[in-house]
């Protein structure tokens, strides 16, 4: 199971041909208290860098971008009902879709773990 990062602080973690997607811990910090999600419709298409799910904190809304071109195969209905569940498991049970990628060499394009650490470094 491979973890990648994007700029934008989504996660991306491909487990077999399919990527789940959500929001790191720094983002979810960065929004404070979520308090509504809305997550894209099973068979919507999207190209890499396309806005694909809202994510809204009583400071702000935010958009998550499907960080490869591809289908989604399921968004996670969890959050949509809690969306609490983005700030207490950010990496885990907060996830916002999955996603089978057209490309999985893009996951070449995403930041690995240590360059993800720079960045947020950088941001400090």
């Amino acid at each position: 199971m491979t973890v990648k990062y994007t700029k934008d602080h989504e996660w991306v973690r491909l487990d077999g041909d399919v990527v789940t997607v959500g929001i790191t811990n720094y983002a979810q910090e960065q929004l404070g208290d979520v308090v509504f999600v809305e997550v894209p419709e099973t068979g919507t298409h999207f190209d890499a860098g396309a806005e694909a799910a809202v994510v809204e904190s009583v400071k702000a809304a935010s958009e998550v971008y499907a960080p490869l071109s591809g289908e989604i195969v399921d968004g996670n209905q969890a959050v949509v009902d809690e969306p609490a569940l983005v700030n207490s498991d950010p990496e885990g049970g907060g996830w916002f879709f999955k996603m089978k990628p057209d490309d999985p060499s893009q996951m070449d394009d995403l930041l690995d773990d240590a360059a993800y650490r720079a960045l947020l470094a950088d941001l400090g």
